[in-house]
């Protein structure tokens, strides 16, 4: 761009795009000779350069750090959230994966950690599908409003050289859908804007908050009291001094991991919450809180997704526990609102029925019919299709619902939806 407006010669561009890739090269190779008393990666590389070519005294002409770093952070984030958006992406298929593999397996739902009614282990699982999907679309409207180019903004106030910034937006990628250059409309907003990075903080913050109410789930599951799932030993450890212990801490981390990244939102915010016009010193906090919760929520999604594929399913067990009849109480009710009544009426006939089966001890698909009219006559014979679980799970045929063939579709939708992508560091 310089070059074009007349600032460089065609021969110091030359020499300039030139010693930027041989110090590149030596970045890429760990020899680059970093020095301290440069202050920044600015100073190093246009010290650098300047030392091998002359015309790198020129590299700066038109910039401020301040315009910089806002361009680098933009760039920095576009590239790292397309291999973050890629890793959610393969917990989500890890899940359906699971689920897949477990298609059949009931275990029971829960409201207030008590049992609910019956679900497909896979129709749970794929609750976190759709949470996770939630998290890749507010990712991606994130980098959406990112991806905006503040390079030739200066320190605050522009320019007065003959800058092209729409063309340099077009070269590093900032564009929209048309391939219109996208660049940002007000010099002193354009340096001292965070607010991309406090939104993918929050992003960073609900996925972090949603791995975690999965990795929940796998601590109960793996428990003796529920049984349901087997981690692998290799995500497990065992305990210093009880021998039969197996403890599932990569997900009690993953759990644990949620507090960290929301720490970092919340310290973003209070960054960012009484600075005034326009660039202040303190910003040079904002990164450590942007990468650790880059890194941090990468890592976790990354290995949640491993220790999935290598998680088996106790299915005798899940079936054990999705037989209990009384999950299908609120089937019952519907029994009743089918034969004419008003399902307030029916909730509290079938309340009636379950006090019933406590006090006689007997489970709620061993009343005898006579027991059941002395509560609610309009019970009849048939009533004991009810308690037959296949039927049962059958009939839930809603959009939504975690019914066989709902759970069938779903899995496969998801399975299309998840086929892998390239990815790629720009839009």
């Amino acid at each position: 761009m310089l070059s074009q407006a007349g600032l460089i010669s065609r021969k110091e561009y030359q020499a300039i795009a030139k010693g930027l890739e041989g110090i590149a090269e030596e970045i890429r190779r760990g020899e680059f000779p970093w020095k301290m008393e440069l202050e920044d990666v600015h100073m190093n590389i246009e010290s650098e350069l300047t030392r091998r070519v002359p015309a790198g005294a020129k590299l700066h002409t038109g910039r401020s750090r301040n315009d910089q770093v806002a361009l680098d952070m933009r760039l920095w984030l576009r590239r790292e959230a397309g291999e973050l958006t890629e890793e959610i992406r393969g917990l989500q298929r890890a899940l359906v994966g699971l689920g897949e593999r477990h298609a059949a397996v009931l275990i029971p739902g829960y409201t207030h950690m008590q049992r609910a009614q019956p679900v497909y282990f896979a129709h749970h699982l794929l609750a976190f599908v759709e949470m996770l999907q939630r998290d890749r679309e507010r990712l991606t409207q994130t980098v959406e409003r990112a991806n905006v180019c503040p390079l030739g903004s200066g320190a605050i106030a522009g320019s007065t050289l003959p800058l092209n910034r729409e063309h340099v937006a077009k070269q590093l990628g900032f564009v929209d859908a048309k391939g219109r250059p996208r660049v940002s409309q007000n010099s002193m907003d354009a340096v001292s804007d965070r607010d991309f990075m406090v939104e993918f903080n929050f992003v960073a913050a609900l996925l972090a908050v949603h791995v975690s109410r999965l990795a929940e789930d796998l601590v109960l599951w793996a428990s003796a009291e529920f049984n349901f799932i087997k981690i692998a030993d290799a995500y497990t450890t065992g305990s210093s001094l009880m021998p039969q212990k197996k403890n599932p801490d990569l997900a009690e981390l993953a759990r644990g991991k949620s507090g960290r990244v929301i720490g970092n939102l919340m310290a973003l915010l209070a960054l960012l919450k009484g600075l005034p016009m326009t660039y202040n010193r303190d910003l040079q906090e904002d990164k450590e809180r942007l990468f650790d919760s880059m890194d941090t929520v990468r890592a976790t999604v990354r290995i949640l997704a491993a220790m999935l594929d290598h998680t088996q399913v106790n299915a005798a067990r899940c079936a054990a526990a999705a037989e209990d009849p009384a999950l299908l109480a609120t089937d019952l009710a519907d029994y009743l609102v089918r034969r004419g009544m008003p399902f307030r009426q029916a909730h509290h006939a079938v309340g009636a029925v379950v006090a019933m089966a406590e006090n006689l001890a007997k489970p709620l698909n061993q009343l005898t019919l006579a027991e059941l009219k002395s509560v609610e006559p309009l019970f009849a014979p048939d009533v004991a299709e009810v308690f037959n679980l296949k039927k049962a799970m059958a009939a839930r045929h809603l959009t939504g619902a975690p019914g066989t063939t709902q759970v069938r579709l779903q899995l496969r939708r998801w399975r299309k939806e998840l086929v892998r992508r390239p990815v790629t560091g720009k839009r």
